[in-house]
């Protein structure tokens, strides 16, 4: 939203906006006059830039952590070149930083690869409807996340766009974006830690405001899974109740998290910790998020006792039920990645307490995080 009220070039007021890190750097880089956008850690901000950046006058620097300089941008950039962009590797090759020289882009029918980020897809969509013909985009290979794609769709035609996602096509015409005050849904994937706390402790309610019946997010998928794991929804006129029950839990759980795949590590220390072996499918992108998510799961979940397999491609996770010695006071590593901090701090129910390195990197997303932990009885020191 805060893309396309600048691309419409609107002062509209965008309520219930985040105050997550990733919010404030896509505000300030909106905002202020700087010819040098750094987002640090916020690979969203990036994607997103590296598009808007494209079609405004003017000669950019976008940058970041030396994390986000190893993360892929490089089918983005590909693509954007495909309308007349003008972009340079300032490093390595397919990585931040970038040189942008903005403005003069033009429409017409490009290619991407689908299988990398939707947030590339999503970047080239919001930017389309402002170029000259409009945009038609054809995806290449596997579609990943197409959840968050037909949420952009749908977010990008209530204000003023007429785009179409058919197949693997995408067709945006030309179009000026118009926009009245918005407010904007609460975050599930955030919804997603009390969902695995109250699983974890059967008796539990929790309210939860601001998250929509009717969402777009596919983070939404919450209340449909973690039912099975005892945990109960109801939407009122405050938000979404959860209670939570003691079970007969399932001897196995198989999911693809495709359509969300910021639920994953949600679901891998939960299933651990409630001893349900599980394999997930659709989990390539965790590779490529703040850290290979992937790898940092096994590794920190092994500190813990538990012995996970993944495939070298990526292509699923799984554990079999095999368990390890646990460290003595494991302290467990973030990488830079907010959601290894909040999937691991709820395992203080099961253990009596855990030690999370950095607890200060949920600010990506959730900076009250440690806060309502405190409002629902943990200890935090």
């Amino acid at each position: 939203m805060l893309i396309i009220r600048a691309l419409a070039r609107s002062g509209t007021s965008l309520y219930n906006l985040s105050d997550s890190d990733d919010t404030r750097v896509l505000e300030n880089a909106l905002e202020e006059n700087s010819l040098l956008k750094d987002v640090g850690h916020a690979g969203t901000s990036m994607r997103f830039l590296t598009a808007y950046l494209s079609t405004q006058a003017g000669e950019f620097e976008l940058t970041g952590s030396q994390r986000m300089k190893q993360r892929p941008v490089g089918p983005l950039v590909d693509a954007l070149k495909q309308l007349g962009a003008d972009i340079e590797y300032l490093e390595n090759k397919g990585c931040p930083p970038l040189r942008i020289a903005g403005g003069g882009l033009k429409g017409g029918a490009i290619e991407i690869d689908a299988g990398i980020s939707s947030q590339f897809i999503s970047a080239l969509m919001m930017i389309g409807p402002g170029v000259a013909g409009g945009l038609h985009i054809k995806l290449k290979g596997e579609v990943v996340s197409a959840t968050y794609i037909n949420m952009t769709l749908a977010l990008m035609n209530l204000c003023g766009a007429a785009a179409r996602f058919e197949g693997k096509e995408i067709s945006i015409p030309e179009a000026i974006y118009s926009l009245d005050e918005f407010v904007v849904e609460s975050d599930w994937s955030g919804a997603s830690y009390w969902f695995q706390m109250a699983a974890l402790l059967p008796g539990s309610e929790i309210l939860l405001p601001n998250l929509l019946q009717d969402s777009l997010q596919g983070d939404a998928v919450l209340p449909e899974l973690f039912v099975n794991l005892g945990v109960n929804s109801s939407f009122g006129e405050q938000g979404l109740l959860i209670r939570s029950s003691q079970v007969e839990l399932p001897e196995h759980f198989e999911y693809d998290f495709t359509g969300c795949p910021d639920l994953a590590q949600t679901f891998a220390v939960t299933l651990c910790a409630l001893g349900i072996p599980f394999r997930f499918t659709g989990t390539t992108t965790l590779r490529v998020k703040e850290t290979d998510r992937l790898a940092a799961l096994g590794k920190e979940l092994g500190k813990v006792g538990f012995v996970l397999q993944e495939d070298p491609s990526g292509e699923w996770l799984s554990w079999d039920g095999t368990r390890c010695e646990p460290e003595q006071n494991p302290l467990i590593a973030t990488y830079h990645d907010h959601r290894m901090a909040m999937a691991f701090a709820p395992l203080a129910i099961p253990l009596g307490q855990v030690v999370i390195d950095d607890p200060g990197v949920v600010s990506k997303s959730y900076p009250g995080y440690w806060q309502d932990l405190k409002k629902a009885g943990f200890g935090i020191g």
